[in-house]
């Protein structure tokens, strides 16, 4: 009998009851301001070039989506700097369906949270995508966004971004993948996949980061795109 509590014990260790959307709240009006840093590749695709933005998500409306669930359409509004009006760039719809937070953006359908949040637990995040969704963007690896696992790591972590520190944040590692080297010589092709999401209770994702290229040595040229997100401030 001490032996079995002991193990219960362990196992619940780094256990959490916490809902999905402590994470990811949606209410009307709410917003959160970010840095933004978007990846691009120019000069006949064989530089790297980062262009720089501030982007605000706020959530703008309660809706219902196509399949007649309780939704919320998130708008993204950029601009080059805070001198800058706002132009809004995009809307995504937010889905809270009870276990997991879904999120479609561009058609494209993720699965960004999922219960329970612990340590270790992992989920398909990406199962509703379709074969090779970002084909303009990858001319040797159509599936590269497939049978990802997103895992939860550094559940209940305080993390300072900025000037803005949060006491509880979850860590949803994507996928960190690498084949290849553009640097070595007599390399045929190379690629890079990175995703990375950070969130903070009652506040939402406060760090993103994500990387796609891939090479090719018969012309010496890239194919890819990349984005980080970093927190500013919210409400």
């Amino acid at each position: 009998m001490i032996f079995l509590l002991a193990s219960c014990t362990k196992e619940n260790d780094n256990f959490t009851l916490e809902s999905v959307n402590d994470y990811f709240p949606l209410q009307v009006g709410k917003y959160i301001t970010y840095d933004l840093d978007s990846t691009i590749f120019t000069n006949f695709n064989q530089e790297m070039t980062t262009k720089h933005y501030q982007a605000q998500y706020r959530v703008d409306a309660a809706v219902t989506d196509n399949l007649g669930r309780a939704a919320f359409n998130i708008s993204r509004y950029l601009r080059t700097d805070s001198t800058q009006p706002w132009t809004i760039d995009n809307v995504f719809t937010a889905v809270p369906s009870g276990k997991s937070i879904e999120l479609i953006q561009d058609n494209l359908r993720f699965i960004k949270l999922m219960e329970p949040i612990k340590d270790g637990a992992s989920w398909k995040g990406n199962i509703y995508l379709p074969y090779d969704p970002y084909r303009s963007y990858s001319f040797a690896d159509p599936v590269f966004t497939e049978d990802w696992d997103y895992t939860y790591e550094a559940v209940d972590s305080s993390l300072t971004i900025g000037s803005n520190n949060f006491p509880n944040t979850i860590t949803v590692a994507e996928i960190d993948d690498t084949i290849g080297d553009p640097n070595v010589p007599g390399t045929k092709y190379a690629e890079r996949t990175y995703s990375v999401e950070k969130y903070a209770k009652n506040v939402g994702l406060i760090y993103k980061e994500f990387i796609h290229w891939e090479y090719q040595s018969i012309d010496n040229t890239y194919t890819g795109f990349g984005e980080k997100l970093s927190i500013i401030d919210h409400n």
